[in-house]
């Protein structure tokens, strides 16, 4: 839901204040078209783009006022009803029907920790005219974006990079490290790091406070990684299945229509039919992207399962021609505030674009599941990890018997396995990320990969929980979160997403790692907790694919190949550009060992040219 911005700068008359606001405001008229409003006190400016979704009278609109304080928020607060209720409780009294209220109430209730309170989806900015203080929070994963600039007492925030960009507290230059990370690793963010010099983002989990011309950051949760429990399956899937659940009807809270991307995978499965199987919500639609041809991935067939069982949801789809992408390539780099690592961002622009000609204003999403769940079979070599690091060899074996056999691996594969099973034993997640960041095309950049500093954690507990700790945190989510919100807002779309439920996540994190992988079968609390809910064959299913696209090598070599033509002096001064031509010469005569880091070096050249 919407954009926001809040600026707090003395330097700054407040007609400047106010122009700089609302040319931040234009630059993110897509995040919010049914009403613009704006307010300012003093040094502060408070301006607001909204998507109307819960209570859509003028009474919600924002910036809004409670007492002394003023809000400007982007998000959802899904138990705001519960929230509403208890605060009544203690003298409360409400005049929306909305949660911008229930936010600005429980600030008031409970000032800083009022976010501890909150489930759900949140960036916003709150002016404390009595205390003369800005009061800023971030979601527990960072699902909201939340980027800023600042420099001597003068803070400028917004929602999105390109409009904090308009900022004077940027100077407009690159954060190469971060570049090259992105190119190497894929991440689009780096805790507080973004691919803009000036421009930080506030990590998820932390409150942002500036106060006397000082500014603070300081964490208020975290996710559990060392205290798993001692229950029975049959206890964790109770509880995953309650929350789940649980989680699901909150986030289907709207006064708008609303859909679920669907893939046909386990994760947007579960939520389709948890939403087709409750009594309110059995007219389900769906969106779904597909490409035919030789080694394309079309997940129809599975999703014409869940449609036997659940003929009141209706599928829509959307394949997108090579000339759809190569019209729309250009839009979809300059919208995403950094080079696109991954062709796959493509599709879900498309499902997006879908869901919007349906006239959808929310969509539900399955990102964070393989997150908390141990869904990617890189996981595997943690599970491992951790039974030979306990002495548990007969069991290590047969976990790696089991894993190749379900997924039919052959020999070569399994040694291959094993092998990164046995290194990941002996290194901690900070090495292997470095081992990896190192080996990818070190001959490549100007800048050694040494001396580009990696702040991976590794927390207490299993190997399991601290890679995915890793993947929520810093490797993995923090882009697929980015691009989730830069795609569905690009279409006036508010994206949720129910496994990213904190009460969720911390179970996830405490049940036993056999719980969540063993055998070679991930995910399988899910999968028990959905049995009954979910067609047995998607269930089963021993294959992983998500928003798989021709990218990487048919478009690069058709609809896109113009994106590799020329003399890339773009990227001159960052990369060697001798030997990015030399890759992609070899690329095609019909090499594709390379296709993918070829591709984020095309995204990189084409983000760089469109920024200028």
């Amino acid at each position: 839901m919407c954009g926001f911005v809040s600026l707090v700068d003395t330097t700054l008359s407040t007609n400047d204040l106010a122009d700089l606001g609302g040319r931040m405001l234009v630059s993110m008229s897509h995040r919010g078209p049914d009403y613009r409003g704006t307010w300012s006190s003093g040094p502060v400016f408070l301006g607001h783009n909204r998507l109307s979704i819960i209570d859509l009278s003028s009474a919600s609109h924002q910036p809004m006022t409670k007492g002394t304080a003023t809000l400007t928020y982007n998000g959802e607060v899904y138990n705001y009803r519960e929230l509403r209720t208890e605060l009544e409780r203690d003298g409360y009294s409400f005049t929306t029907t909305g949660d911008t209220e229930v936010i600005l109430a429980a600030y008031d209730r409970w000032g800083d920790r009022c976010v501890e309170h909150f489930i759900g989806m949140w960036a916003f900015a709150i002016w404390d005219e009595q205390r003369q203080r800005l009061f800023c929070s971030r979601d527990r994963f960072g699902i909201k974006p939340f980027h800023y600039a600042h420099r001597l007492g003068r803070l400028h925030i917004a929602s999105e990079i390109k409009a904090v960009r308009h900022s004077p507290l940027v100077s407009g230059g690159i954060n190469e490290a971060q570049l090259l990370r992105g190119l190497y690793l894929g991440w689009m963010h780096h805790h507080e790091e973004t691919v803009e010099a000036d421009v930080w983002a506030l990590p998820a989990s932390h409150n942002l406070i500036w106060e006397n011309g000082n500014i603070s950051v300081v964490r208020y949760a975290d996710i559990p990684t060392h205290d798993e429990t001692n229950v029975s399956f049959d206890e964790s899937v109770t509880t995953f299945r309650e929350l789940f659940f649980d989680s699901v009807q909150l986030c289907a809270r709207r006064d708008v229509p609303m859909g679920v991307c669907l893939s046909g995978g386990l994760d947007s499965t579960s939520i389709a039919c948890t939403l087709a199987s409750m009594t309110d919500e059995h007219d389900v639609l769906t969106f779904t992207a597909y490409y035919e041809g030789n080694g394309n991935v079309d997940e129809r067939p599975w999703i014409y399962k869940v449609l036997e069982r659940y003929p009141k949801i209706t599928p829509q789809y959307i394949s997108p021609t090579d000339n759809d992408v190569a019209d729309a390539i250009d839009d979809i780099v300059a919208i995403m505030d950094a080079p696109m690592p991954s062709s796959s961002y493509v599709s879900q622009y498309f499902v997006m674009k879908l869901a919007a000609s349906a006239g959808v204003k929310v969509v539900l999403d399955g990102q964070g599941s393989d997150e908390i769940l141990g869904g990617y079979m890189h996981s595997m070599y943690r599970v491992v990890a951790d039974m030979l690091r306990r002495g548990r060899l007969g069991t290590a074996v047969s976990e790696l018997r089991a894993h190749a056999a379900r997924q039919g691996y052959s020999l070569r594969k399994q040694l291959d396995v094993t092998a990164k099973s046995v290194v990941t034993m002996l290194q901690d997640e900070p090495s292997l990320y470095r081992l990896e960041f190192e080996r990818t095309a070190p001959w490549l950049a100007h800048v050694p990969a040494r001396n580009i500093p990696l702040r991976v954690e590794s927390p207490a507990g299993s190997k399991f929980n601290g890679f995915l700790y890793d993947l929520i945190r810093v490797t993995l989510l923090p882009t697929l979160l980015h691009t989730e919100d830069i795609n569905s807002m690009a279409f006036s779309i508010e994206s949720r997403v129910p496994f990213l439920d904190h009460r969720l996540v911390d179970a996830c994190f405490r049940m036993p790692t056999e719980h969540r992988s063993s055998r070679g079968e991930t995910k399988r609390v899910l999968r028990a907790a959905m049995r009954g809910v979910v067609p047995d064959a998607v269930l089963d299913r021993k294959d992983k694919t998500g928003f798989v696209t021709p990218g990487h090598v048919v478009w690069l070599r058709g609809a896109l190949s113009f994106l590799l033509d020329g003399n890339w002096r773009e990227v001159d001064g960052i990369v060697d550009v001798a030997r990015v031509q030399t890759l992609v010469d070899e690329y095609r005569r019909g090499d594709n060992r390379q296709a993918l880091f070829l591709w984020r070096l095309a995204m990189m050249r084409r983000w760089l040219a469109l920024r200028s």
